[in-house]
């Protein structure tokens, strides 16, 4: 079949807003179409590279950040400590599996997020739900939860300006492995888990100072001074993803410049939709959530309408059952995945199928549950002698009460008010995220 960048216009589509003023609508689809794309397109086919290796089991996936980034919360501080946190949660991976972690961040991109609603209720007031800052407001009033089109372009903006200072950091002396110690967190430098951080620094300092004696050292050496972390975010918006889809002028092949990876939501997969047609068509590696109510005849003919050359990198399947359904669920997926020879990766997302509401209110996750689903993940690899390549998250650099539980940040149900400060939902704070880290490296040590 025939694909162009619009031809998923001719399909039905889900979890899409309803604009009111359509010619202003056009007016901003074809604005966004004169801008500068955010990436390029040999830095997709680069982490497609990346995630072969992931595939192969020669590297680690870490994938992370907002669940939704908002317009309010974006500062270059906020920006900078999620840098710091990857970077700490790679060099504690990479120094357990003595493997390249390869960084996705849910960054510079992730701000439209699917409901289970179209309407909520506050008082006795039903209003449209809220879909992300690109499309609407937070703010439980009548007028803010009006779709506007203007805040396409403020969240091109927003993510260009974001990918300005990751490159910045990236290449700018901030990844350089001889500064470590400064990669920790202030507000975690005094708790049992950054002590830790700490020791694994001065690890790697003496492993600097021992490469320095033999003539190797950061100034010389860019592996050891520079990092790569790549962007991704959940593609539901295809209006804005059509206006950032350029054709590569080396290949001719189109690539979604929005981001390096992007990837279908559990709600928005379906085989006949919208999102499928759009996404069989760009050549960047792309993602799908994989929910309990998949089914193995289905997962197989998404792969093969996603992925129909069978090429290592393209496609990451992102598992999210929850940790009282993945062993019932994901085992038979799995096998049949292997038995029919599909290259994939394969990660967990451990957030999203352990929400749970809270004695105080709070939609909020609980550490257990989230740690749990990952060590069954990676327990039922390695059962069936499969590669499982990483983790998909929801966590920010920020000191934040979001999610419950964990030894290193004891926050409680009576405490989530506190710093309860996400968009949409609950995030690992960076103990929680760092703990984690710490724990899958023990679990990558038995592997």
């Amino acid at each position: 079949m025939s694909w162009s960048p619009s031809s998923w216009r001719d399909f039905p589509i889900k979890q899409q807003p309803i604009y009111e003023d359509l010619a202003l609508l056009e007016s901003v689809e074809k604005e966004l179409a004169k801008y500068p794309p955010l990436i390029f397109a040999g830095e997709a086919r680069s982490l497609k590279e990346d995630l072969a290796k992931v595939s192969r089991g020669e590297a680690i996936l870490l994938q992370g950040g907002d669940c939704a980034e908002s317009f309010s919360s974006f500062s270059a501080s906020n920006i900078k400590n999620f840098f710091k946190l990857m970077l700490q949660m790679n060099m504690i991976l990479m120094y357990s599996a003595g493997k390249q972690v390869v960084k996705v961040g849910r960054i510079a991109g992730q701000f439209a997020k699917p409901r289970s609603s179209d309407f909520e209720s506050m008082g006795g007031v039903e209003l449209p739900s809220y879909r992300g800052d690109i499309v609407n407001d937070i703010e439980f009033a009548a007028e803010a939860r009006i779709p506007d089109p203007m805040r396409l372009l403020r969240a091109y903006n927003q993510s260009a300006a974001t990918m300005n200072l990751l490159r910045a950091f990236s290449i700018g002396g901030m990844a350089d492995l001889g500064e470590v110690h400064r990669w920790n967190l202030d507000f975690i430098k005094d708790f049992p888990l950054g002590k830790k951080y700490e020791e694994l620094s001065e690890k790697i300092d003496m492993a600097m100072k021992f490469m320095a004696a033999c003539g190797i050292n950061s100034k010389i050496t860019p592996q050891l001074h520079q990092t790569t972390i790549y962007t991704s975010h959940e593609a539901l918006l295809l209006n804005y993803e059509e206006a950032l889809t350029r054709r590569d002028s080396m290949s001719g092949e189109w690539y979604d410049c929005s981001a390096h990876m992007l990837w279908i939501g559990d709600r928005t997969r379906d085989l006949g939709g919208a999102h499928i047609e759009y996404f069989r068509g760009i050549k960047n590696p792309i993602g799908c959530k994989i929910g309990p109510s998949m089914q193995t005849d289905e997962l197989i003919r998404l792969i093969d309408a996603l992925n129909p050359e069978n090429e290592e990198g393209r496609l990451n399947l992102i598992v999210r059952m929850g940790a009282d359904k993945i062993e019932d669920h994901f085992p038979a997926l799995l096998r049949r995945v292997k038995a029919e020879g599909k290259n994939v990766v394969w990660s967990t997302d451990p957030m999203h199928g352990n929400v749970e509401k809270s004695s105080t209110g709070f939609k909020t996750r609980d550490f257990e549950n989230i740690l749990g689903e990952v060590k069954q993940f990676f327990a039922i690899h390695k059962g069936e002698g499969t590669v499982a390549g990483g983790m998909h998250l929801e966590m920010t650099g920020e000191d934040v009460t979001e999610c419950t539980g964990s030894q290193s940040s004891a926050v409680t149900a009576e405490s989530l008010g506190n710093r309860y400060h996400t968009q949409c939902d609950p995030r690992l704070n960076a103990n929680q995220a760092l703990e984690l880290a710490f724990m899958v490296s023990d679990t990558l040590k038995g592997i």
